[in-house]
């Protein structure tokens, strides 16, 4: 192995470019780390520029606008939470849609325990003063799940005189106990896990299930 001069072990290296789209995800989960920061204040592009050591300039090459930067976080969200649920449904084979739907929360929940700064994503705490738009697409992630649960639910209760009625009732209070928890874990600071008594909480909310 060949050794450098004194004069090259001097010299400064040069700075290393990143790859093209290794600095937005660099910005995405700088911008996820300091969500992560129990009680933080509304984070500022200045702010975040800080913590890269980059330019707002530099922050602005990559994404248009702060509102781009969190939807860059909400679709890590829905394509990581909708691939597990997705796998769920496809793999459930005879499974009752009881279990389909327990695994479903489970999943989520699990997500958001994992990842505290998406977890105030969806929530909307990390959202408000930001655009509205965001708040309407976790509104509609959260509606997409609440009718995933509807599906798994519906057919499962062929004594019942309104099982369409049923399945909704359940979805919407299983949707809600997710929603409710991961508030609780944001607000918190983390402290209350979204999983805590999961399986108990579980058994309440599909009675006789």
């Amino acid at each position: 192995m060949a050794l450098e001069s004194p004069e090259e072990l001097s010299a400064e290296a040069p700075r290393k470019r990143p790859k093209p789209g290794e600095r937005r995800v660099q910005i995405l989960q700088a911008l996820a780390t300091m969500l992560e920061q129990p009680g933080s204040e509304r984070i500022t592009t200045a702010s975040l520029a800080a913590r890269l050591d980059v330019s707002e300039a530099a922050l602005y090459r990559h994404f248009a606008s702060k509102a781009q930067m969190f939807e860059g976080l909400i679709e890590f969200i829905e394509q990581s939470v909708f691939s597990l649920v997705n796998q769920i449904v496809a793999t459930a084979g005879d499974a009752p849609g009881p279990l389909q739907a327990r695994r479903i929360v489970s999943v989520l929940l699990q997500f958001g325990e994992k990842n505290p700064g998406m977890a105030r994503v969806m929530v909307g705490d990390a959202l408000v003063f930001e655009n509205d738009r965001l708040q309407q697409r976790m509104n509609l992630f959260f509606d997409k799940i609440e009718a995933t649960l509807r599906q798994c639910l519906r057919t499962d209760n062929p004594a019942s005189s309104t099982p369409t009625v049923d399945a909704q009732v359940q979805a919407s209070v299983m949707t809600a106990f997710v929603a409710g928890s991961l508030q609780r874990f944001a607000r918190s600071g983390f402290r209350r896990l979204p999983t805590e008594h999961l399986e108990a909480s579980l058994r309440g909310l599909l009675l006789n299930k």
